[in-house]
């Protein structure tokens, strides 16, 4: 079997089969296939497409290419996923929501890069938390108290990670086959049985147009349940971001507040509507039953004392988190309308590149964020604005970064005369 094979065969568009998938896989994982020709054959895919049999054994084979987690002594496994964002932290409300209700949350997380943010680097932000556990800590925190989160293991799909990286310098990320296999060859290779994917369309996601995230969550979900788990996608707004603190301890911040019921937003409802659908799926329960449990911890103050025993076993200070005193950057700048009007658009990606500036997020994965900085948000899509009045607020340890950051910003929030006749859905559609 030779590569330029299938390379030529899938140039024009046929199917590739299951032994020239694992060839590839397995033969570029252990470096016997250059970059330029696996390249060739990303182009390929992306011009070409796959069919879902296609899409099945490229994840199959990825997930395969290195560790599987074995969950099987633990009941009621769910995850959650998301396609990337700014300002989502639903992970730190979900989590300890399905906790409280009886579902093992045993999930492995990444770091941030680029415009979106990471769970890792979220909760690293609060002194003294572990992500990094052996597997027999992992384990046994998930058995003791219902879930625990880490950063995934280096040999969690290494195919993934070396196709990603050629994939990120080579004009094939957007591709819905390898964003799919790519996706769901971690998720799976991590061993929970129930997911739930939140999969983002806006300024802010991989995938601007709310139809074709339709199209990749439908794929994923596919995926999933050809594999034999329980999987099912919501299609949701990232046309503006999530919550209105953009950075690592802010977001934690932000979390809290949410989970002490301060704050009923569109991040709450996010939340709210994922982790009913995962305790839906995984123990056969009603959505209307799912929803009312769901509120139930939240609002009992369950799921807030579940966050900090979490944090606490994970040798984190929750004593500075309950009193919302985790560093926040020493610089600040106020960010003005510089004219009245409405909130009438917004470049989310461009939001999460100002929180970036100010160095809450990195460019390269080897760099190390600033966790204190970030931006609070003031305003939202829709909101009526004066001349003079704060947008935002930025938080720096480096003040030279912030007037870059407040060009950026103002720059990504466009304020009109006219008021937005129509926002975009929070929710655009569940796939079940």
């Amino acid at each position: 079997m030779r590569i330029y094979d299938i390379i030529h065969k899938k140039r024009h568009s046929q199917s590739l089969s299951k032994e020239e998938i694992d060839f590839f896989v397995k033969e570029y994982t252990k470096g016997n296939i250059p970059d330029y020709q696996a390249s060739a054959l990303c182009m390929a895919i992306c011009c070409n497409g796959m069919t879902d049999e296609e899409c099945f054994n490229l994840t199959d084979s990825m997930m395969h290419s290195g560790d599987i987690i074995d969950l099987s002594s633990l009941p009621y496994t769910a995850d959650k996923h998301s396609t990337g964002g700014v300002g989502d932290l639903t992970s730190l409300i979900v989590t300890p929501i399905l906790a409280t209700l009886g579902l093992s949350v045993a999930k492995m997380s990444g770091r941030g890069l680029g415009h979106t943010g990471g769970t890792i680097d979220k909760l690293e932000s609060i002194p003294g938390f572990r992500t990094s556990l052996s597997a027999e800590e992992f384990m046994e925190q998930v058995k003791r108290i219902g879930l625990c989160v880490i950063g995934q293991t280096e040999n969690l799909a290494p195919a993934d990670k070396k196709l990603y990286a050629l994939r990120d310098v080579t004009a094939t990320i957007d591709s819905i086959p390898l964003i799919a296999s790519s996706i769901m060859s971690k998720k799976l290779a991590a061993g929970t049985h129930n997911i739930v994917l939140d999969v983002k369309y806006g300024s802010g996601a991989f995938i601007s147009d709310p139809d074709e995230a339709v199209k990749l969550a439908n794929t994923m979900v596919k995926i999933g349940r050809m594999m034999g788990k329980n999987v099912c996608a919501v299609v949701t707004s990232m046309a503006y971001p999530l919550g209105r603190k953009i950075g690592n301890s802010l977001e934690i911040i932000e979390a809290t507040e949410i989970l002490r019921c301060e704050d009923r937003g569109d991040a709450r409802t996010v939340s709210v509507e994922l982790a009913s659908i995962l305790l839906s799926i995984t123990k056969g329960i009603d959505m209307e039953e799912a929803v009312r449990l769901v509120n139930d911890s939240l609002d009992s103050g369950k799921a807030y004392r579940k966050f900090l025993e979490w944090i606490e076993a994970q040798g984190g200070d929750s004593v500075l988190v309950d009193k919302g005193e985790l560093c926040i950057a020493d610089f600040t700048l106020e960010v003005e309308a510089e004219k009245d009007g409405y909130i009438y658009n917004a470049d989310t990606e461009g939001i999460g590149m100002a929180s970036c500036i100010l160095g809450a997020g990195r460019t390269v994965k080897e760099e190390q964020p600033d966790l204190s900085a970030g931006l609070i948000l003031n305003v939202s899509l829709g909101d009526k604005v004066k001349k003079g009045q704060s947008i935002a607020k930025l938080f720096s340890s480096s003040p030279e970064k912030l007037i870059p950051a407040s060009e950026k910003l103002k720059a990504s929030i466009m304020i009109s005369e006219h008021r937005p006749e129509t926002l975009p859905p929070l929710i655009y559609k569940k796939i079940f």
